[in-house]
């Protein structure tokens, strides 16, 4: 049985979509920092590897968020749980996602959280209308399709 496991998705500025994804779950963005500082004094990895987007030292190219209640690694600050990596690459997105992530809101707050993840910086791409049922595709801020239920 899988213990843990993490999503992988491609990006071009990770940290803001661990920002947004962080936001829009209720998870944590995971903190590195005390991993990255002592490979930094191993000299095992250089500063060029690293950025500051939270006052702290993050990789520069990998940011991962994870569920709040799970548990992680306290020397490396990585999940052991369900979590969401976003790795940077140098191409945008230029075709539709294989893969999305569904969001399930409480009944009848469709509506609202959809406003809220606008307000976040995800954008409306329709709303789909079956017999089964209806749901909203929204675009997170770097154009990844999900759906809000």
């Amino acid at each position: 049985m899988t213990l843990h496991w993490k999503v992988v998705i491609d990006a071009i500025d990770p940290h803001a979509q661990a920002d947004f994804w962080a936001e829009t779950l209720g998870y944590v963005v995971e903190d590195n920092s005390a991993l990255i500082e002592e490979l930094l004094g191993a000299g095992i990895v250089t500063e060029a590897a690293t950025v500051e987007p939270h006052g702290h030292r993050a990789w520069r190219d990998l940011a991962a968020v994870r569920h709040p209640d799970d548990p992680y690694e306290r020397k490396s600050g990585t999940g052991l749980g369900r979590r969401l990596l976003f790795q940077r690459v140098p191409e945008p997105k230029t075709v539709k996602n294989r893969l999305h992530l569904d969001v399930h809101t409480d009944p009848g707050q469709r509506e609202a959280e959809a406003e809220r993840l606008v307000g976040l910086g995800a954008s409306v791409l329709r709303t789909v209308e079956e017999p089964g049922g209806s749901w909203q595709v929204l675009l997170d801020p770097e154009g990844n399709e999900f759906c809000v239920h």
